[in-house]
Order: C-alpha cells, then structure tokens, then sequence
C-alpha cells in the first residue's frame, strides 16, 4: 500500500512538473511519524542572496498562513550579523532555545545544494517522441541533419532541498521530512520560487506534514 500510495505522488509530481519549473527528485518522511502539525514554525532560506531570500521567504511564509499554518520568516534569529560567520554547535544550541522561548517548535529550512549545466539537441528532442512509419520516413525526415548545423540548447538545473525539523523542547533537532527538488532554469527569479514553494506546499500536505490535508 505504502508502494503504491508513493507511485501516486509520483505520478502527480510528473503532472505538476509538466507545467512549471520544479520537480520532485526525493521524497523522504520519518517512520515513527504520521502527522506532524506545528504550534509554531520558522521559515528559513539560506542562500547568500539577500533579496531572493527575503523573497523566498515572504511568499513561503504567505502560502503557509493561507493553509492555516502559525508560519514566520527568519529575520528575528538569522540576520545579516548572524550569518555573517559560521557559528559553532554551541552557539546554535543557545539560539535554538531562544526559538523555543519564543514559541516556536519547528524549522522549515530550504536551500540551494548545487547547479549542473544541461545540453540538448533541439532536434533530437524534437524527434523522440514522434513516431515513424519506416526507414523511409524516418529518414527523410531526420536528413536535415546532414547539411544543418547541430542546435543545442543549453540550460542550467538547480539542485535544491528543503528539510522540516522539530525543535521540541524535549527532543533534539529531530528531522520530520526531508525533500530533494531539481528547479530548471525558469524565465525569472520569481518563477523559480513561485513554482518551488508550489511544489514544496503539495508535498508537505500530501505527507501530512505542517499542511495537514484537510478531510470532507
């Protein structure tokens, strides 16, 4: 069942994929956890890109508060001066019990992995999905080949991550779910992020995750 159930989110994944520029790579949810509902949560981007973060972060946290999730950004813990260094273990420990004096008992951290550049053949993508009826045909209409110079088209996929951790007072920083998405190049920053907090929002409703479906 449990097979089944993730073919089906699979599936869905492809769907949504097909029309914007997010997809699902992994999808993984703690064993002993089957729904996890936040008092509380913290949004968190981390990227170097300020604006983007802040960005990332607002609409984030709007979609949240549209679900009906107690959702905030991270200013209040991780500003400017706060990421400025690496912090030790320590320090992480201590700003972690200020987020549970404040009432928050879970962290929603997404981030920016790596990039990998992508060539295709325009033409052979073209041609891969269409059927033939014979060499003949085949071959007269793949022949262009042969006297047109090859076109590619380059792009480039992100490779991004977004991990929800519960910041129980009497837990440790437990992981809850955690989800590997691949954003390919997008016409624009902005719908690079539109199409990921999508994406990440099903996800998390269909897990039963902070979003928590919602019964008829």
């Amino acid at each position: 069942m449990k097979y089944f159930y993730t073919l089906c989110i699979l599936a869905t994944t492809l769907l949504l994929g097909s029309c914007n520029s997010s997809e699902l790579i992994e999808n993984w949810k703690n064993p002993d956890i089957e729904t996890f509902e936040a008092q509380k949560v913290l949004v968190l981007a981390m990227t170097s890109d300020v604006k983007n973060r802040e960005l990332f972060e607002k609409k984030l946290v709007d979609k949240l508060q549209e679900k009906g999730v107690n959702a905030y950004n991270s200013t209040a813990f991780f500003n400017s001066e706060f990421t400025s260094r690496p912090r030790t273990e320590e320090e992480l420990d201590n700003l972690e019990r200020e987020m549970l004096t404040e009432g928050y008992d879970a962290i929603l951290v997404s981030k920016v992995l790596g990039a990998e550049d992508k060539v295709t053949l325009v033409q052979s993508y073209r041609n891969w999905d269409k059927r033939f009826n014979g060499f003949e045909d085949d071959y007269y209409t793949s022949q262009n080949i042969y006297v047109e110079d090859e076109r590619v088209e380059k792009f480039t996929v992100y490779h991004a991550e977004s991990a929800l951790y519960c910041i129980c007072p009497t837990k440790d920083r437990e992981i809850i779910w955690k989800g590997s998405i691949d954003v390919t190049e997008p016409d624009s920053d902005r719908k690079a992020i539109k199409d990921y907090i999508n994406l990440l929002v099903w996800v998390l409703e269909e897990q039963d995750v902070l979003v928590l479906s919602q019964i008829d």
